[in-house]
């Protein structure tokens, strides 16, 4: 059984919130509407439209479950606790990669809130969790496919 806890900020369990409102009522009622009008068509054999929907639905509950045992297992991290001069879950932290000269910001949040595209990176990612406990000034060196990078801490903000 998954007895892992998942941290998170507060905007992440709000956003986790907001997606299990929607599936449960918006997604809930379109699908039980595609029901509805495959039904209407008869020969449930045959049923392409049918079968279509129900796949959906198996989905969407599924997804649904998966929203509520996670939510269940929730600990947010609390604003109050978050200290801006040291990197930890919430803050935003402002890197520059040695070699590359590349500068970027990224927030650390929880595993289940993650989201690369958006440069929210996981406290237990291999660059998270290389971060942590780091202050402004700090190199870390973080072991990626391609080697090593060595990334510089400039700025730490809440």
């Amino acid at each position: 059984m998954d007895s892992k806890k998942y941290v998170m900020t507060y905007e992440g369990l709000k956003k986790l919130e907001d997606e299990l409102e929607f599936l449960k009522t918006v997604r809930r009622n379109d699908i039980k509407e595609k029901i509805k009008v495959a039904l209407s068509f008869g020969d449930l054999s045959e049923n392409s439209e049918y079968d279509e929907a129900k796949n959906e639905q198996a989905f969407v509950e599924g997804k649904i479950a998966q929203l509520e045992a996670m939510l269940k297992k929730v600990t947010v991290v609390d604003e109050t606790d978050i200290q801006g001069d040291i990197v930890g879950i919430g803050t935003k932290v402002k890197v520059k990669d040695i070699d590359s000269g590349d500068v970027d910001v990224y927030s650390i949040v929880g595993s289940a809130e993650a989201d690369p595209l958006e440069f929210k990176i996981s406290h237990e990612s291999p660059v998270g969790k290389a971060m942590l406990g780091k202050k402004v000034g700090e190199t870390v060196d973080v072991a990626v496919p391609d080697g090593t990078i060595k990334l510089e801490i400039l700025e730490i903000t809440k």
